[in-house]
């Protein structure tokens, strides 16, 4: 059986360190776990109840509800921004949450991981997108925790995957991760 992880990364920037330790994750990948990384979260509209009407949510919204659904668990990637998670990421916590009692994250083992500048790597973005995602419905794996600080120094010359030691902490959070999928 092969564990389905659906990756969202919550930067949008082309050289983005955490698109690139999603990119790691996927290398790193064990025997029977593969990694999606979704790509589309920049176009999806800000969440509003008024689009989201009937099940005629926009097709972004629906192609990012599809995807969750069939994905065994999430990995979201935060960068922090402002001593907290991207809107993007947000966004599509928020978009994931509808409808209401029936979101596609409902029940989803769910990790968070990142990179950031700053010397703490983001920690206080995931926590509030651990929060969030544990508000909209999912099984928040907090047993393991990865967060990479001094991004724009430490992968200036070296991707995330060719790094031991960000290896070794994807490896222990799609173990968790998975357990927690193989679990559900």
């Amino acid at each position: 059986m092969t564990v389905h992880v659906l990756a969202l990364v919550g930067s949008l920037r082309r050289g983005s360190h955490n698109r690139q330790l999603a990119e790691a994750t996927a290398a790193h990948a064990p025997d029977g776990v593969r990694i999606e990384i979704f790509d589309g979260l920049g176009a999806l509209p800000f969440y509003n109840e008024d689009i989201d009407a009937d099940g005629a949510a926009p097709a972004e919204a629906a192609r990012l509800r599809e995807a969750t659904a069939a994905a065994d668990a999430v990995l979201l990637f935060s960068p922090e921004y402002n001593g907290t998670m991207p809107a993007v990421l947000k966004n599509a916590i928020d978009w994931l949450s509808r409808p209401f009692g029936a979101g596609a994250l409902g029940g989803k083992p769910t990790a968070v991981v990142g990179t950031a500048f700053g010397r703490y790597g983001g920690v206080w973005a995931q926590e509030e997108a651990r929060k969030a995602a544990g508000i909209a419905g999912a099984r928040i794996v907090d047993t393991v925790s990865l967060a990479i600080p001094g991004s724009v120094t430490r992968f200036a010359e070296l991707h995330p995957r060719n790094d031991t030691e960000v290896a070794e902490g994807l490896r222990k959070t799609l173990e968790a991760l998975t357990t927690g999928a193989a679990a559900a």
